[in-house]
Protein backbone atom coordinates (compact mmCIF):
# COMPACT_ATOMS: atom_id res chain seq x y z
CA UNK A 1 0.00 0.00 0.00
CA UNK A 2 1.55 3.13 -1.08
CA UNK A 3 1.47 6.33 1.34
CA UNK A 4 -0.09 8.86 1.20
CA UNK A 5 1.71 11.51 0.71
CA UNK A 6 -0.21 14.21 0.09
CA UNK A 7 -2.24 13.92 3.16
CA UNK A 8 1.00 13.64 5.15
CA UNK A 9 1.84 16.80 4.04
CA UNK A 10 -1.35 18.61 4.60
CA UNK A 11 -1.61 17.49 8.41
CA UNK A 12 2.16 18.37 8.52
CA UNK A 13 0.76 21.55 7.45
CA UNK A 14 -1.88 21.63 10.53
CA UNK A 15 1.14 21.08 12.88
CA UNK A 16 3.26 24.25 11.96
CA UNK A 17 -0.06 26.28 11.86
CA UNK A 18 -0.49 25.51 15.26
CA UNK A 19 2.94 26.39 15.95
CA UNK A 20 2.77 29.62 14.16
CA UNK A 21 0.03 30.59 16.72
CA UNK A 22 1.60 29.85 19.68
CA UNK A 23 4.50 31.53 18.46
CA UNK A 24 1.94 34.22 17.54
CA UNK A 25 0.54 34.19 21.49
CA UNK A 26 4.02 34.10 22.77
CA UNK A 27 4.89 37.78 21.01
CA UNK A 28 1.88 39.08 23.17
CA UNK A 29 4.48 39.51 25.95
CA UNK A 30 6.34 41.88 23.78
CA UNK A 31 3.94 44.66 25.18
CA UNK A 32 5.42 43.77 28.68
CA UNK A 33 8.09 45.79 29.97
CA UNK A 34 11.58 44.99 28.32
CA UNK A 35 10.06 42.58 25.76
CA UNK A 36 9.47 44.63 22.67
CA UNK A 37 12.70 43.50 21.24
CA UNK A 38 11.87 40.25 20.98
CA UNK A 39 8.53 41.78 18.53
CA UNK A 40 10.16 41.49 15.41
CA UNK A 41 12.02 38.07 15.86
CA UNK A 42 8.53 36.19 16.99
CA UNK A 43 6.22 38.05 14.39
CA UNK A 44 8.70 37.44 11.68
CA UNK A 45 9.30 33.82 12.64
CA UNK A 46 5.16 33.02 13.26
CA UNK A 47 4.86 34.86 9.97
CA UNK A 48 7.15 32.67 8.12
CA UNK A 49 5.90 29.20 10.34
CA UNK A 50 2.03 29.98 9.00
CA UNK A 51 3.30 30.78 5.13
CA UNK A 52 5.05 27.59 4.86
CA UNK A 53 2.17 25.67 6.72
CA UNK A 54 -0.42 27.16 4.53
CA UNK A 55 1.54 26.49 1.59
CA UNK A 56 2.05 22.60 2.79
CA UNK A 57 -1.97 22.75 3.10
CA UNK A 58 -2.23 24.19 0.17
CA UNK A 59 0.35 21.43 -2.06
CA UNK A 60 -1.34 18.62 0.36
CA UNK A 61 -4.82 16.80 0.11
CA UNK A 62 -7.64 16.51 2.87
CA UNK A 63 -8.35 13.12 1.20
CA UNK A 64 -7.47 9.74 1.80
CA UNK A 65 -7.36 7.25 4.83
CA UNK A 66 -4.57 7.26 7.02
CA UNK A 67 -2.77 3.79 7.44
CA UNK A 68 0.07 2.97 10.07
CA UNK A 69 2.92 3.92 7.63
CA UNK A 70 0.98 7.12 7.36
CA UNK A 71 0.54 7.53 11.06
CA UNK A 72 4.56 7.16 11.78
CA UNK A 73 5.35 9.38 9.06
CA UNK A 74 3.20 12.20 10.70
CA UNK A 75 4.01 11.28 14.04
CA UNK A 76 7.63 11.76 13.98
CA UNK A 77 7.39 14.67 10.84
CA UNK A 78 5.51 16.55 13.36
CA UNK A 79 7.81 16.74 16.17
CA UNK A 80 10.67 17.35 13.22
CA UNK A 81 8.66 20.39 11.48
CA UNK A 82 7.85 21.64 14.93
CA UNK A 83 11.22 21.98 16.29
CA UNK A 84 12.56 23.18 12.95
CA UNK A 85 9.79 26.07 13.83
CA UNK A 86 10.00 26.26 16.92
CA UNK A 87 14.05 26.92 16.80
CA UNK A 88 13.02 30.09 14.58
CA UNK A 89 12.23 32.77 17.11
CA UNK A 90 15.79 32.03 18.55
CA UNK A 91 17.40 32.65 15.68
CA UNK A 92 15.67 35.89 15.04
CA UNK A 93 15.59 37.13 18.45
CA UNK A 94 19.80 36.49 18.53
CA UNK A 95 19.52 34.33 21.99
CA UNK A 96 21.15 31.69 20.53
CA UNK A 97 24.26 32.00 18.61
CA UNK A 98 23.80 29.21 16.01
CA UNK A 99 21.40 27.57 14.52
CA UNK A 100 22.00 24.37 16.20
CA UNK A 101 21.86 25.94 19.55
CA UNK A 102 18.37 27.21 18.44
CA UNK A 103 17.36 23.75 17.16
CA UNK A 104 18.67 22.08 20.48
CA UNK A 105 17.04 24.33 22.85
CA UNK A 106 13.70 24.21 20.21
CA UNK A 107 13.87 20.07 20.51
CA UNK A 108 14.69 19.91 24.71
CA UNK A 109 11.45 22.18 24.77
CA UNK A 110 9.00 20.45 22.78
CA UNK A 111 10.53 16.63 24.07
CA UNK A 112 9.96 17.95 27.49
CA UNK A 113 13.67 17.49 27.86
CA UNK A 114 14.29 20.50 29.54
CA UNK A 115 18.48 20.78 29.20
CA UNK A 116 19.24 24.18 27.79
CA UNK A 117 22.46 25.75 26.14
CA UNK A 118 21.58 29.01 27.98
CA UNK A 119 23.95 30.71 30.28
CA UNK A 120 22.39 33.63 31.31
CA UNK A 121 18.90 33.11 31.53
CA UNK A 122 17.65 35.53 33.70
CA UNK A 123 18.76 38.43 30.83
CA UNK A 124 16.91 36.42 28.16
CA UNK A 125 13.39 38.39 27.48
CA UNK A 126 10.31 37.75 28.60
CA UNK A 127 8.33 37.01 25.36
CA UNK A 128 11.61 34.43 24.44
CA UNK A 129 11.31 32.77 27.99
CA UNK A 130 7.29 32.58 27.39
CA UNK A 131 8.02 30.98 24.09
CA UNK A 132 10.39 28.50 25.55
CA UNK A 133 8.23 27.14 28.57
CA UNK A 134 5.18 26.96 26.06
CA UNK A 135 7.09 24.39 23.54
CA UNK A 136 7.18 22.17 26.64
CA UNK A 137 3.46 22.70 27.36
CA UNK A 138 2.50 22.10 24.19
CA UNK A 139 5.03 18.88 23.89
CA UNK A 140 3.79 17.89 26.81
CA UNK A 141 0.20 17.05 25.62
CA UNK A 142 1.75 16.02 22.14
CA UNK A 143 1.31 17.78 18.74
CA UNK A 144 -0.66 14.76 17.92
CA UNK A 145 -2.68 14.58 20.48
CA UNK A 146 -4.09 18.07 20.21
CA UNK A 147 -4.81 17.99 16.73
CA UNK A 148 -6.60 14.40 17.12
CA UNK A 149 -8.43 16.27 19.94
CA UNK A 150 -9.37 18.95 17.75
CA UNK A 151 -9.99 17.00 14.51
CA UNK A 152 -12.85 14.98 12.84
CA UNK A 153 -10.93 14.96 9.68
CA UNK A 154 -8.56 11.86 10.35
CA UNK A 155 -10.71 9.26 10.29
CA UNK A 156 -9.57 5.70 10.90
CA UNK A 157 -5.97 6.80 10.94
CA UNK A 158 -6.77 8.92 14.39
CA UNK A 159 -6.74 5.99 16.26
CA UNK A 160 -2.47 4.88 14.87
CA UNK A 161 -1.90 8.58 15.74
CA UNK A 162 -3.37 8.27 19.34
CA UNK A 163 -1.50 5.41 19.98
CA UNK A 164 1.63 6.15 18.21
CA UNK A 165 1.82 9.45 20.43
CA UNK A 166 0.64 8.53 23.57
CA UNK A 167 3.68 6.99 25.41
CA UNK A 168 3.64 3.03 27.13
CA UNK A 169 2.24 -0.10 26.44
CA UNK A 170 -0.68 0.12 28.17
CA UNK A 171 -3.84 -0.31 25.79
CA UNK A 172 -6.52 0.88 28.30
CA UNK A 173 -5.92 4.45 27.10
CA UNK A 174 -7.28 4.08 23.82
CA UNK A 175 -10.88 3.87 23.65
CA UNK A 176 -13.82 2.56 20.76
CA UNK A 177 -13.77 6.53 20.19
CA UNK A 178 -10.49 7.89 20.11
CA UNK A 179 -11.32 11.39 19.53
CA UNK A 180 -13.13 11.29 22.54
CA UNK A 181 -10.35 9.79 24.09
CA UNK A 182 -7.59 12.25 22.95
CA UNK A 183 -10.39 14.98 23.91
CA UNK A 184 -10.47 13.49 27.61
CA UNK A 185 -6.74 13.70 27.81
CA UNK A 186 -6.54 17.03 27.01
CA UNK A 187 -9.36 18.27 29.05
CA UNK A 188 -7.31 16.51 32.11
CA UNK A 189 -3.91 17.83 30.89
CA UNK A 190 -5.74 21.67 30.66
CA UNK A 191 -7.24 21.13 34.07
CA UNK A 192 -4.21 20.54 35.98
CA UNK A 193 -2.81 23.22 34.17
CA UNK A 194 -5.85 25.86 35.45
CA UNK A 195 -5.36 24.36 38.95
CA UNK A 196 -1.42 24.20 39.33
CA UNK A 197 -1.85 28.16 37.63
CA UNK A 198 -4.78 29.19 40.25
CA UNK A 199 -2.30 28.04 43.30
CA UNK A 200 0.37 29.49 42.08
CA UNK A 201 -1.00 32.79 42.05
CA UNK A 202 -2.59 32.38 45.01
CA UNK A 203 0.87 32.10 46.73
CA UNK A 204 2.05 35.33 45.50
CA UNK A 205 3.08 34.23 41.90
CA UNK A 206 3.22 37.29 39.28
CA UNK A 207 1.63 36.01 36.53
CA UNK A 208 4.67 35.32 33.49
CA UNK A 209 6.01 32.87 36.72
CA UNK A 210 2.74 31.04 37.38
CA UNK A 211 2.45 30.88 33.99
CA UNK A 212 5.53 29.38 32.87
CA UNK A 213 6.55 27.51 35.70
CA UNK A 214 2.98 25.78 35.47
CA UNK A 215 3.69 25.14 31.82
CA UNK A 216 7.07 23.53 32.99
CA UNK A 217 5.35 21.54 36.04
CA UNK A 218 3.10 20.35 34.39
CA UNK A 219 4.69 19.07 31.21
CA UNK A 220 7.54 17.61 33.57
CA UNK A 221 9.46 19.73 31.23
CA UNK A 222 11.14 21.66 34.10
CA UNK A 223 12.28 24.72 31.81
CA UNK A 224 12.35 28.01 34.38
CA UNK A 225 12.66 31.42 33.58
CA UNK A 226 15.30 32.19 36.80
CA UNK A 227 18.91 31.04 36.74
CA UNK A 228 18.41 29.15 40.31
CA UNK A 229 15.42 27.48 39.40
CA UNK A 230 12.89 26.74 42.13
CA UNK A 231 15.47 27.68 44.07
CA UNK A 232 14.06 30.84 43.74
CA UNK A 233 10.77 30.46 45.82
CA UNK A 234 9.49 29.68 48.84
CA UNK A 235 8.82 26.61 50.44
CA UNK A 236 4.75 26.81 49.55
CA UNK A 237 5.51 27.18 45.97
CA UNK A 238 7.77 24.43 46.16
CA UNK A 239 5.06 21.81 47.74
CA UNK A 240 3.11 23.22 44.89
CA UNK A 241 4.99 22.47 42.09
CA UNK A 242 6.15 18.80 43.81
CA UNK A 243 2.36 17.66 43.61
CA UNK A 244 1.71 19.24 40.23
CA UNK A 245 5.11 16.54 39.65
CA UNK A 246 3.70 13.98 41.10
CA UNK A 247 0.48 14.61 39.60
CA UNK A 248 1.80 14.61 35.74
CA UNK A 249 3.87 11.24 36.37
CA UNK A 250 1.14 9.44 36.61
CA UNK A 251 -0.47 7.26 34.04
CA UNK A 252 -2.96 10.04 32.30
CA UNK A 253 -5.65 6.96 31.70
CA UNK A 254 -6.62 6.85 35.15
CA UNK A 255 -7.32 10.22 35.66
CA UNK A 256 -10.09 9.06 32.66
CA UNK A 257 -11.14 6.20 34.35
CA UNK A 258 -11.73 7.82 37.56
CA UNK A 259 -13.82 10.50 35.77
CA UNK A 260 -15.33 7.92 34.13
CA UNK A 261 -16.44 5.87 37.26
CA UNK A 262 -15.81 7.90 40.19
CA UNK A 263 -14.43 4.97 41.45
CA UNK A 264 -10.93 5.59 43.05
CA UNK A 265 -9.61 1.88 42.75
CA UNK A 266 -9.04 3.51 39.11
CA UNK A 267 -5.29 4.55 40.60
CA UNK A 268 -4.47 1.11 42.64
CA UNK A 269 -2.64 -0.17 39.83
CA UNK A 270 1.13 -2.20 40.57
CA UNK A 271 2.61 0.91 38.40
CA UNK A 272 0.74 3.56 40.75
CA UNK A 273 2.20 1.55 44.00
CA UNK A 274 5.74 1.26 42.40
CA UNK A 275 5.76 4.71 41.67
CA UNK A 276 4.72 5.78 45.17
CA UNK A 277 7.14 3.37 46.93
CA UNK A 278 9.98 4.43 44.32
CA UNK A 279 9.41 8.50 45.74
CA UNK A 280 9.25 7.61 49.34
CA UNK A 281 12.34 5.21 49.89
CA UNK A 282 14.57 7.25 47.67
CA UNK A 283 13.19 10.49 49.60
CA UNK A 284 14.18 8.54 52.87
CA UNK A 285 17.32 7.83 51.60
CA UNK A 286 18.50 10.94 50.43
CA UNK A 287 17.54 12.80 53.30
CA UNK A 288 19.46 9.94 55.45
CA UNK A 289 22.55 10.44 53.57
CA UNK A 290 22.13 14.38 53.47
CA UNK A 291 21.96 13.90 57.36
CA UNK A 292 24.92 11.68 57.45
CA UNK A 293 26.89 14.33 55.58
CA UNK A 294 25.37 17.42 57.75
CA UNK A 295 22.63 18.63 56.52
CA UNK A 296 19.89 19.88 58.54
CA UNK A 297 17.04 17.30 58.47
CA UNK A 298 13.77 20.01 57.98
CA UNK A 299 15.90 21.68 54.94
CA UNK A 300 17.47 18.14 54.00
CA UNK A 301 13.87 16.67 54.05
CA UNK A 302 12.32 19.14 51.87
CA UNK A 303 15.11 19.31 49.24
CA UNK A 304 15.26 15.47 49.03
CA UNK A 305 11.23 14.82 48.63
CA UNK A 306 11.16 17.87 46.04
CA UNK A 307 14.42 16.06 44.41
CA UNK A 308 13.19 12.72 43.95
CA UNK A 309 10.41 13.54 42.45
CA UNK A 310 11.68 16.21 40.07
CA UNK A 311 13.84 13.90 38.84
CA UNK A 312 11.57 10.49 38.89
CA UNK A 313 9.28 12.75 36.92
CA UNK A 314 12.23 13.77 34.51
CA UNK A 315 10.67 17.68 35.34
CA UNK A 316 14.49 18.46 36.00
CA UNK A 317 13.40 21.03 38.33
CA UNK A 318 16.29 22.02 41.44
CA UNK A 319 15.85 23.79 44.49
CA UNK A 320 19.51 22.77 45.33
CA UNK A 321 23.05 21.38 43.22
CA UNK A 322 22.41 17.73 43.33
CA UNK A 323 25.57 17.60 41.64
CA UNK A 324 27.27 18.27 45.36
CA UNK A 325 25.30 15.67 47.28
CA UNK A 326 26.97 12.47 48.54
CA UNK A 327 27.79 9.69 46.76
CA UNK A 328 24.89 7.49 47.39
CA UNK A 329 22.47 10.27 46.56
CA UNK A 330 23.58 11.31 43.34
CA UNK A 331 23.81 7.57 42.40
CA UNK A 332 20.11 7.13 42.98
CA UNK A 333 18.95 10.12 41.19
CA UNK A 334 20.91 8.89 38.03
CA UNK A 335 19.15 5.62 38.37
CA UNK A 336 15.64 7.27 39.03
CA UNK A 337 16.34 8.91 35.59
CA UNK A 338 16.60 5.86 33.56
CA UNK A 339 13.42 4.53 35.67
CA UNK A 340 11.17 7.61 34.92
CA UNK A 341 7.33 7.93 35.53
CA UNK A 342 4.48 6.29 34.88
CA UNK A 343 3.33 4.67 31.34
CA UNK A 344 0.75 6.85 29.72
CA UNK A 345 2.05 9.92 31.62
CA UNK A 346 3.93 13.21 30.31
CA UNK A 347 7.22 11.87 32.47
CA UNK A 348 10.32 10.28 30.23
CA UNK A 349 12.91 7.96 31.46
CA UNK A 350 11.72 3.85 30.06
CA UNK A 351 8.63 3.83 32.42
CA UNK A 352 7.75 1.84 35.80
CA UNK A 353 5.54 -0.64 34.32
CA UNK A 354 8.43 -1.24 31.41
CA UNK A 355 10.64 -2.26 34.10
CA UNK A 356 8.01 -4.50 36.22
CA UNK A 357 7.23 -6.45 33.32
CA UNK A 358 11.11 -6.75 32.57
CA UNK A 359 12.22 -7.73 35.56
CA UNK A 360 8.94 -10.45 35.82
CA UNK A 361 10.08 -11.72 32.84
CA UNK A 362 13.85 -12.38 33.84
CA UNK A 363 12.10 -13.57 36.97
CA UNK A 364 10.21 -16.25 34.95
CA UNK A 365 13.13 -17.20 32.60
CA UNK A 366 15.19 -17.77 36.00
CA UNK A 367 12.19 -20.10 37.24
CA UNK A 368 12.46 -22.17 33.49
CA UNK A 369 15.96 -22.65 34.03
CA UNK A 370 15.19 -24.96 37.20
CA UNK A 371 11.74 -26.39 35.89
CA UNK A 372 11.43 -25.99 31.84
CA UNK A 373 7.74 -27.61 31.79
CA UNK A 374 6.57 -24.93 33.90
CA UNK A 375 3.34 -22.73 32.41
CA UNK A 376 4.21 -19.00 33.80
CA UNK A 377 2.60 -16.27 32.86
CA UNK A 378 4.08 -12.74 33.38
CA UNK A 379 1.26 -11.04 34.81
CA UNK A 380 0.74 -7.32 35.86
CA UNK A 381 -2.32 -6.49 37.51
CA UNK A 382 -3.42 -10.09 37.79
CA UNK A 383 -3.74 -9.64 33.94
CA UNK A 384 -1.68 -11.69 31.93
CA UNK A 385 0.71 -9.87 29.89
CA UNK A 386 0.43 -11.17 25.69
CA UNK A 387 4.23 -12.54 25.00
CA UNK A 388 4.18 -9.70 21.52
CA UNK A 389 4.16 -7.26 24.76
CA UNK A 390 6.51 -8.93 26.63
CA UNK A 391 9.18 -8.67 23.74
CA UNK A 392 7.70 -5.21 22.62
CA UNK A 393 9.16 -4.45 26.35
CA UNK A 394 12.33 -6.27 25.89
CA UNK A 395 13.28 -4.88 22.41
CA UNK A 396 12.74 -1.19 23.89
CA UNK A 397 14.88 -1.50 26.98
CA UNK A 398 17.65 -3.26 24.88
CA UNK A 399 17.68 -0.44 22.43
CA UNK A 400 17.35 1.91 25.26
CA UNK A 401 20.93 0.37 26.70
CA UNK A 402 22.48 0.95 23.32
CA UNK A 403 21.34 3.84 22.62
CA UNK A 404 22.30 4.91 25.71
CA UNK A 405 25.79 3.61 25.69
CA UNK A 406 26.54 4.77 22.03
CA UNK A 407 25.49 8.39 23.07
CA UNK A 408 27.60 8.42 25.96
CA UNK A 409 30.64 7.12 23.67
CA UNK A 410 30.13 9.91 21.35
CA UNK A 411 29.86 12.91 23.98
CA UNK A 412 32.80 11.51 25.48
CA UNK A 413 34.72 12.59 22.73
CA UNK A 414 36.96 15.65 22.97
CA UNK A 415 37.59 16.91 27.28
CA UNK A 416 34.50 15.95 28.66
CA UNK A 417 34.35 13.68 31.69
CA UNK A 418 32.79 10.24 31.73
CA UNK A 419 30.34 11.15 34.38
CA UNK A 420 29.22 13.91 32.30
CA UNK A 421 29.01 12.19 28.78
CA UNK A 422 27.38 9.33 30.41
CA UNK A 423 25.01 11.38 32.37
CA UNK A 424 24.45 13.92 29.23
CA UNK A 425 23.34 10.95 27.59
CA UNK A 426 21.28 10.11 30.00
CA UNK A 427 19.34 12.95 30.69
CA UNK A 428 18.61 13.63 26.81
CA UNK A 429 17.34 9.91 26.34
CA UNK A 430 15.28 10.06 29.39
CA UNK A 431 14.30 13.99 28.57
CA UNK A 432 14.93 14.82 31.97
CA UNK A 433 17.26 17.74 31.15
CA UNK A 434 19.86 18.38 34.23
CA UNK A 435 22.72 15.17 34.80
CA UNK A 436 25.91 15.50 36.66
CA UNK A 437 29.38 17.35 36.78
CA UNK A 438 29.75 19.31 33.62
CA UNK A 439 25.84 19.32 33.04
CA UNK A 440 24.70 19.61 36.52
CA UNK A 441 21.67 21.43 37.50
CA UNK A 442 24.08 24.74 38.11
CA UNK A 443 25.13 24.36 34.26
CA UNK A 444 24.62 24.14 31.19
CA UNK A 445 24.81 22.18 27.67
CA UNK A 446 26.78 24.97 25.65
CA UNK A 447 29.95 23.72 25.65
CA UNK A 448 29.49 20.47 23.65
CA UNK A 449 30.76 20.92 19.77
CA UNK A 450 27.90 21.34 17.32
CA UNK A 451 27.70 17.42 16.19
CA UNK A 452 27.33 16.15 19.79
CA UNK A 453 24.35 18.69 20.14
CA UNK A 454 23.25 16.90 16.72
CA UNK A 455 23.64 13.35 18.56
CA UNK A 456 21.49 14.67 21.64
CA UNK A 457 19.12 16.60 19.64
CA UNK A 458 18.38 12.64 18.00
CA UNK A 459 18.64 11.35 21.85
CA UNK A 460 15.65 13.28 22.67
CA UNK A 461 13.54 12.43 19.73
CA UNK A 462 13.99 8.71 20.61
CA UNK A 463 13.19 9.20 24.07
CA UNK A 464 10.40 11.33 23.24
CA UNK A 465 9.31 8.73 20.43
CA UNK A 466 10.13 5.32 22.42
CA UNK A 467 12.32 4.55 19.42
CA UNK A 468 10.11 2.27 17.34
CA UNK A 469 8.17 5.13 14.83
CA UNK A 470 11.54 6.62 14.28
CA UNK A 471 13.63 3.03 13.85
CA UNK A 472 11.02 2.11 11.46
CA UNK A 473 12.04 4.76 9.32
CA UNK A 474 15.22 3.17 9.04
CA UNK A 475 13.61 0.34 7.42
CA UNK A 476 13.92 -0.09 3.68
CA UNK A 477 10.48 -2.28 3.74
CA UNK A 478 9.24 1.07 5.56
CA UNK A 479 9.59 2.75 1.88
CA UNK A 480 8.15 0.26 -0.06
CA UNK A 481 4.93 -0.59 -1.77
Amino acid sequence: MMINGRRVVHILGLVLLLVAGAELLSAAWCFAPGGAGAAPGLLGSAGLTAFVGAALRWIGSSHGDLRRRDGVLIVVGSWVVASVAGALPYIATGVTPHAMDALFESVSGFTTTGASILGDIDGVSHPILFWRSFTQWLGGIGIVVIFVALLSELGPGARFLFKLEVPGPKAEVLHAHVRETAVAVARIYVGLSLAQLFLMLLFGLDLFDAITHTFATVSTGGFSPHGDSIAHFSAPVQLVMTVFMLAAGLNFSLYYAFFRTRDVGSFRTAEVRVYLLLIAAASLVVLADLIRHGNDPLSGAIESIFQVVSVLTTTGFATANFDEWPGLSRALLVALMVSGGCAGSTAGGVKIVRLIIGWKAAMREIRLTVNPNAVIAVAVDKTAVPEESIRGVLTLLILWVAAWGVGAILLSVGDTGIVTAATASIATLSNIGPGLAAVGPDSNFAFFAGWQKAVMVLLMWLGRLEFFAMIALLQPTFWRR
